[in-house]
């Protein structure tokens, strides 16, 4: 039986309303929106196409003219292509009987110019007729797909998030153990390789995090320095969960301009799906904003796949392997966390939370321990004194069981 992610559901009950809004699904590179779309198309009548893909009427016969080179399979997909595209499934929705609906699922819409103008013209056009067809879009570059809704398609769209897998979809999906999961990640592709790990490091490397920079952002946002990105990421993976100044950075990096400059490329970063930076839990939204960055990836694999361990070195290693296990409790809370769920970290002085959840009014308050110690931090009771509304809790040895913990969503510890 394949195995389908719970957001499939999701979508499969969008498309058996009457159309209301567009349906975007987005997210980063390579965790299953395409699969997704198809599986669920698989119930329906739908016309599927990729702007990875050159359609098959663009392919001119034998003797005729060859017309607009831009047609021509691999060419770059056009607002031309897209109409067509549109097109199809229109004269096939108009062919459904009243009560039912045609579905159009358009991937990697980003890479259509104007692409959200275009829609919004094809889309506010079929409600006026009252067309029974449903729109899918799918995009891999998230920055780009929320300027585009943003900009032309406000009030048109409900947005379907996919964020990278967890572990118990790793689980349950590959039968990946925890260490497992911890080490490799949440990429589906590459669980089948995790047993030639060389072969494994070579495609996270060449398969996702190139493509994942190299099209997602350097080809679509205006990036001054795409070394320093490049570089900034790198460093990013080696000092995921630790808190260090954008100076700090600046000192690190070659080339490295202004921190302002670092600031917006983690911001794109983020929102390609690789790394993040948590903002310091203050209670004040300007000293927030001004504070260091607790780096981390959003996706384990990122780091064992740039550093220098082997899945048995690292486990063998307790304090890398303690580093991979917080980095993995970040990951999972930053991908599961609500729009309105704030995931953050504290410090004062030599004290430090590693991570804070702010919900309203609600707080709590996480200390990862990969190894023996005492339950309680002293950095923790610091912080309890300080706030005394905000839960504390253990997540791993002596408190919360880790596999316990990731099978939650961030928002199941506000709660409780």
């Amino acid at each position: 039986m394949e195995f389908r992610r719970t957001q499939a559901q999701t979508l499969n009950g969008r498309l058996k309303e009457s159309p209301r809004t567009l349906t975007i699904i987005a997210g980063p590179r390579q965790v299953g929106k395409s699969t997704l779309v198809r599986q669920v198309l698989g119930s329906f009548h739908s016309h599927y196409a990729s702007a990875d893909q050159a359609p098959d009427n663009s392919v001119p016969l034998i003797g005729e003219p060859l017309g607009d080179i831009s047609s021509l399979p691999g060419s770059p997909p056009t607002a031309d292509w897209l109409i067509r595209q549109w097109e199809i499934a229109r004269a096939r929705a108009r062919q459904m009987p009243a009560d039912r609906y045609f579905v159009l699922a358009i991937d990697e819409i980003q890479k259509v110019p104007r692409w959200s103008d275009v829609v919004k013209g094809l889309w506010d056009a079929d409600r006026m007729q009252g067309l029974n067809l449903h729109v899918v879009l799918l995009g891999s570059a998230p920055l780009l797909m929320q300027e585009g809704l943003a900009e032309s398609l406000a009030g048109r769209f409900e947005l379907i998030s996919l964020t990278h897998w967890s572990y118990t979809e790793m689980r349950d999906a590959f039968d990946l153990s925890l260490d497992e999961y911890i080490y490799f990640g949440g990429y589906p592709g590459t669980a089948t390789f995790r047993y030639e790990e060389s072969r494994w490091r070579e495609y996270v490397r060449d398969a996702l995090v190139s493509p994942n920079i190299q099209k997602d952002i350097l080809q679509m946002t205006r990036v001054d320095k795409p070394a320093l990105l490049r570089s900034l990421f790198e460093l990013g993976c080696h000092y995921s969960g630790q808190i260090i100044s954008y100076t700090k950075l600046v000192g690190q990096l070659q080339d490295a301009g202004n921190t302002t400059t670092l600031a917006h490329y983690l911001q794109l970063l983020a929102q390609a799906g690789l790394l993040t930076g948590l903002t310091k839990f203050a209670g004040q939204k300007h000293r927030q904003r001004a504070s260091s960055p607790k780096l981390h990836v959003l996706n384990t694999a990122l780091i064992s796949a740039q550093g220098d361990y082997t899945f048995d070195a690292a486990r063998a290693d307790r304090s890398y392997w303690g580093r991979l296990v917080e980095s993995s409790v970040g990951a999972h809370l930053c991908n599961s966390a609500e729009p309105e769920l704030q995931v953050q970290y504290w410090r004062e002085g030599a004290h430090e939370v590693d991570f804070i959840l702010t919900q309203g009014k609600r707080q709590v308050a996480l200390e990862v321990k990969s190894g023996q110690g005492t339950i309680k931090t002293k950095g923790m009771a610091i912080f309890q004194r300080k706030y005394p509304e905000a839960t504390g809790r253990i997540v791993g040895s002596g408190g919360i069981p880790l596999d316990e913990f990731l099978a939650q969503p961030a928002s199941h510890w506000l709660e409780e």
